[in-house]
């Protein structure tokens, strides 16, 4: 079993008041891919590195496989580590480089070579195995890094936003890859990323981070389609989610919008005659040239090929929709804006926290 178990982590670093990690716990299951998403300083490297034995905590503990491995030095825990920056040896070979952890493990020389050439086929790098990171592309020694990783047999597998230094058309290709890699040899992961795109497209699960505490666990879908909280649904999404200020009719039916009303979803009920936060996703709004239960103006359209993001006010506030390619209007242009109950979400106005049905 490689399992990880994470209990009440803290850790501080010296001249900071705040905690890097703030009691944070967290428990990972044998072959799970577990993503650790959000903003730059939100604790999310540094949990990984608590986990990789890189940085001691505080308080807390850190279990792989039902052992405590909290003050175990990294190089007793059974982890393989791939890091943002490749950390590839410049003047040895990719050959060398991908088996160096297994050579420093004194393993028999026949094994090193048929776990390396394995390592390469499946990453694509046999026909480079003699040449020098300097001779490859970024995406390349990024394939270098995750083979000199997978070749260790390690119990759990560590990844710091490994395709962060990757161009957009490379980390797109390399993530599904990556994937592929992961699933087929089904070893326990835990992966850090600011990018929401990835987090959604590789995780079992996601771990939303914000000041040094999970604010939402769950799969992928999950979280996307139904946050935590007024952050998490404006991290998720490009572009994310909308908010607008609403309040409950008494009857909690229905909501007033600006100046106009619109069927409110199965939360409003406990909330009746009180302010709100609606929360709605872009693709979510239905966009009309002429009937529709909210007038909005067109401020800015941007064709993206495949749709047309629309930005559009309604009363005082701005809000994006999605819209097919076909649609047609101009800046200025007065649209009608359509909000399907079942993709409402409805968030408490003073703690942003969501309100769910009763």
């Amino acid at each position: 079993m490689s399992d990880v178990v994470i209990q009440n982590l803290v850790k501080t670093y010296p001249g900071n008041t705040d905690r890097a990690t703030d009691d944070v716990s967290l428990e990972i299951a044998d072959g799970e891919f577990m993503v650790l998403l959000g903003p730059s300083g939100c604790g999310k490297t540094t949990l990984l590195r608590m986990i990789a034995g890189l940085e001691l905590p505080d308080g807390g503990s850190v279990a792989i496989g039902g052992r405590d491995v909290t003050y175990q030095p990294a190089h007793q825990r059974g982890l393989s580590m791939v890091f943002q920056s490749y950390a590839v040896f410049p003047h040895r070979t990719v050959r060398d480089n991908i088996g160096f952890g297994l050579t420093m493990a004194r393993k028999d020389r026949a094994e090193i070579t048929r776990k390396v050439e394995w390592a390469a086929d499946l990453l694509q790098l046999g026909r480079y195995l003699d040449r020098k990171p300097a001779q490859l592309s970024g995406g390349q020694r990024q394939r270098v890094a995750v083979a000199r990783a997978i070749v260790m047999d390690a119990d759990v597998l560590l990844m710091d936003e490994p395709l962060s230094n990757l161009d957009a058309l490379l980390r797109l290709e390399f993530r599904t890859e990556l994937k592929k890699i992961v699933q087929d040899l089904g070893t326990t992961t835990v992966y850090v990323t600011h990018d929401q795109g990835e987090a959604l497209s590789l995780g079992d699960r996601v771990a939303v981070m914000r000041a040094g505490r999970i604010v939402q666990l769950g799969d992928p879908i999950a979280v996307y389609d139904s946050p935590a909280d007024r952050f998490v649904g404006g991290f998720l999404g490009s572009p994310p989610m909308n908010f607008l200020a609403a309040k409950v009719d008494p009857d909690g039916t229905r909501l007033h919008v600006a100046d106009d009303v619109v069927p409110a979803p199965p939360a409003a009920r406990s909330r009746g005659g009180r302010d709100v936060l609606l929360g709605v996703r872009p693709e979510n709004i239905g966009v009309h040239p002429d009937d529709g239960d909210v007038p909005a103006r067109v401020e800015v359209l941007e064709p993206t090929g495949s749709a047309v993001l629309i930005t559009v006010d309604v009363g005082d506030e701005s809000l994006k929709a999605t819209a097919p390619a076909t649609f047609r209007a101009r800046p200025g242009d007065v649209v009608y804006l359509s909000f399907p109950p079942e993709t409402m979400r409805l968030y408490d106005a003073e703690t942003h926290d969501a309100i769910a049905a009763s």
